[in-house]
């Protein structure tokens, strides 16, 4: 489950513009992140009326799939789980490096040992920790809960740049910035299943989610890569990472548990969050910033109401009202050109 942000980012679409929406004035100038970079040499564009619902799809797909192995196989091992996904997707990479030409983008990134210490390693450690957070978190809040609290990681990504002077705050800002934490608490003071240690997690998933675009549009200043070519890069460094610690959080359990999860579950799995990503391959150049930003916004909404139809997870009104407050938040930033 390199899936969480392969899952919905790797490849969040919506965060992504977030970090690309700055104005010419701006300390440092845009980066593409792996979702928004142009491809050096894009495969066949596919429409955006195909490749945006196939996107969709998959991105729901991979996050009810992951809860499904968590909370009703009670496969309670999210350590192993992003491992394994980021492990199935180091070797997936490869293979299509050798075979097709997704990752052709690969020729043209100069990675020397020196960028490989000073950014991809703690880029790397903040992506693994984001990614174990966020899939911790569904041991213990609804998927409906959760992609509610994932509408403030743009807000996180705007605090994070005003320290680091990466964008200046306005009135613009701050009215968005209102809007999305107001419907965000609203969410969260509307929730019947909250749990603080789920929702103390999840936001340690979003802060270290914002550090690690920040930290990328710092440290990676005009590298381009895609999602596929980032995760070429990606994937066996924080897979070495989380097998690390692996031993210390979930030690042999989940191996004794193998068996009866069965093997077809857990690569049909990986496979699934793997094809998301070639498919946010072809999603690049598919649509504008705003089209991409209301996919997204779709998606959420689908989620959540596939939440509560598969695992009759309770949504309130005041829930309702605040997501809403939230979304339309977020779309007011992005048609506001995020200045």
């Amino acid at each position: 489950m390199a899936s969480e942000k392969y899952i919905d980012n790797a490849l969040d679409v919506e965060n992504a513009q977030f970090l690309n929406s700055k104005s010419d004035s701006d300390v440092i100038a845009p980066l593409p992140t792996p979702v928004s970079a142009s491809l050096p040499s894009s495969p066949k564009r596919l429409t955006t009326a195909f490749i945006i619902p196939v996107w969709i799809v998959l991105s729901s797909t991979v996050i009810i799939y992951n809860n499904y192995l968590y909370n009703t196989l009670e496969f309670k091992f999210p350590v192993f789980l992003v491992t394994w996904h980021l492990g199935f997707a180091a070797i997936g990479t490869r293979i299509l490096q050798r075979t097709t030409k997704l990752l052709d983008g690969t020729k043209d990134v100069r990675l020397s040992k020196d960028m490989f210490v000073r950014s991809i390693l703690p880029i790397g450690l903040l992506f693994s920790a984001s990614l174990i957070l966020s899939n911790t978190a569904y041991l213990y809040l609804s998927v409906a809960y959760i992609q509610m609290l994932k509408a403030f990681t743009p807000v996180a990504i705007l605090f994070i740049s005003w320290a680091f002077h990466i964008q200046e705050p306005n009135r613009k800002l701050a009215v968005i910035v209102l809007m999305i934490s107001s419907g965000v608490a609203l969410a969260s003071r509307g929730e019947l299943r909250f749990n603080l240690i789920g929702f103390l997690t999840q936001a340690a998933a979003v802060g270290f989610e914002a550090s690690r675009l920040v930290m990328i549009q710092l440290l990676l200043h005009g590298l381009k890569m895609d999602p596929l070519v980032s995760l070429h890069y990606y994937a066996p460094v924080c897979a070495l990472i989380n097998l690390a610690i692996l031993p210390f959080t979930e030690g042999l359990a989940p191996f004794l548990e193998l068996a009866r999860v069965g093997p077809l579950v857990l690569i049909s799995n990986a496979a699934v969050a793997f094809c998301l990503n070639i498919a946010a391959v072809f999603l690049v150049g598919a649509g504008s910033g705003l089209i991409l930003t209301l996919a997204g916004v779709f998606k959420d909404i689908l989620l959540i109401t596939g939440s509560v139809l598969i695992f009759g997870s309770p949504i309130t009104p005041l829930q309702v009202f605040g997501y809403s407050i939230a979304l339309c938040g977020l779309i007011f930033f992005k048609t506001s050109g995020g200045k």
